[in-house]
């Protein structure tokens, strides 16, 4: 504990980018958690586009708006 997952449209992450953000996000659950970096979990989960507002927006935003501590402004393009 904690595991945080990251929904995002699908983009091609090098090694070295992934190990940055895993070592990034994990310095930030520390400050803020009290776990160990072993205890730290980090999943990326791409999302098509077209399949963002049903798989990510109403189930994880819209039905889950009391967990959020940062909701999101989408606006129209």
């Amino acid at each position: 504990m904690p595991h945080v997952t990251i929904k995002h449209f699908p983009r091609n992450f090098t090694h070295q980018e992934q190990q940055r953000l895993a070592a990034e996000i994990t310095a930030l659950v520390l400050e803020n958690f009290d776990t160990h970096g072993d205890a730290v979990s980090i999943a990326l989960e791409p999302v098509e586009k077209p399949e963002w507002h049903e798989k990510v927006v109403v189930p994880e935003v819209t039905e889950r708006a009391e967990l959020l501590i940062k909701a999101p402004n989408y606006r129209k393009q």
